[in-house]
């Protein structure tokens, strides 16, 4: 049976010292109960008011890295070791997670990564479940916290190659912060991305000056060992070495080794779009160094059999950061994205 304490957000405890296990209870849309966000806090006895690391998992819902990785750290960190403030959500959308699809599609159809708009859960128009969600973050999580770390993978849309994410940032002291935050997960890749999409959570918590990181740890709903093993050890080094959480951490993989690449997705250049229907046929792996007009992949028609498939071409000199995954695409998908290779900030 579970022990965690089923709340009402406005009776959390973010603030007292020690381990606290909450299903957070949103109401339901359509039946006579709650939507339960698991969330744990540890707060440690020199945590801060206003500061504090949040991990978020599964803000869609069929992106399984993120979950998983919180799972693991649930039962990893002891509390004994925490100095400062913890907050865990394994599942922020548990609508959507239940759906197992990126959107809540049982519920209200709604993306949790479009939500943060302004009205968000207080509107008519706008209060259904997973605009509550973002309210719900917006008045009790971002008050108490100072690190965001929103965990994603590709779910059914792209396959990348593993990456910590963020937008470029103009204040240089944040920006340094959070580009040395994303190179301690250890990802092959380190992702800048355009941020003209409305309503992201990242972008919310950027905004407010929060050191935020996001991720693209695997691909295909499935789960990816290396991506696990990336989230573990960036949640790890960023409590670590924020004086959150007691302990050594030294860097592995890409970042140990020196091998990281930082690319940038932000002008529209980067996104190649296929004008046609039809199946993806991928030349070269997420990751690869490519030319601007290199071939990447090809767009097979099958209602034009005879037809020569569609070549889908790299944008942009630079390193191929996401491809689609499904075999069958759409007349206007982004089938490949290409990102410039940038220096690391000194």
């Amino acid at each position: 049976m579970s022990h965690r304490q089923i709340v009402k957000p406005d009776q959390l405890d973010l603030e007292s010292p020690g381990r606290r296990d909450y299903f957070v209870a949103l109401e339901h849309d359509s039946i006579w109960g709650d939507h339960l966000i698991p969330l744990t806090v540890m707060v440690g006895p020199e945590a801060k008011a206003g500061e504090g690391l949040v991990v978020f998992g599964s803000n869609h819902g069929n992106e399984y890295e993120g979950p998983v990785v919180i799972r693991h750290l649930l039962s990893e960190i002891d509390i004994g070791r925490v100095r400062g403030r913890i907050i865990l959500v394994p599942v922020l959308n548990p609508a959507a997670f239940r759906a197992g699809t990126r959107d809540s599609t049982l519920d209200d159809g709604v993306n949790l990564n479009r939500a943060f708009v302004d009205g968000a859960g207080l509107v008519p128009a706008l209060g259904r479940i997973t605009h509550r969600i973002a309210r719900f973050v917006r008045e009790a999580i971002w008050p108490h916290v100072h690190m965001v770390m929103d965990l994603h993978a590709g779910g059914e849309v792209g396959r990348f190659a593993q990456g910590t994410s963020f937008h470029p940032i103009d204040d240089p002291v944040q920006g340094k912060r959070i580009e040395e935050t994303a190179r301690w997960f250890g990802t092959p890749i380190v992702i800048v991305y355009q941020n003209e999409t409305p309503g992201l959570l990242p972008s919310e918590a950027e905004r407010l000056g929060k050191i935020t990181i996001g991720s693209e740890l695997g691909w295909g709903a499935a789960v990816s060992e290396t991506g696990i093993r990336y989230g573990r050890h960036g949640v790890l080094a960023a409590a670590i070495r924020n004086g959150l959480l007691e302990g050594e951490i030294a860097p592995i993989a890409h970042h140990r080794d020196n091998t990281q690449l930082k690319a940038e997705m932000v002008d529209r250049a980067c996104f190649t779009t296929t004008p046609v229907s039809g199946i993806f046929e991928p030349l070269i792996a997420c990751g690869t160094r490519v030319s601007a007009g290199e071939t990447v992949g090809l767009v097979h028609d099958f209602e034009r059999i005879d037809a020569p498939a569609w070549p889908a071409r790299a944008g942009v000199d630079g390193v191929v950061i996401s491809q689609a995954w499904g075999a069958r695409v759409r007349q206007g998908q982004h089938v490949v994205v290409t990102g410039r290779i940038l220096d690391w900030l000194e």
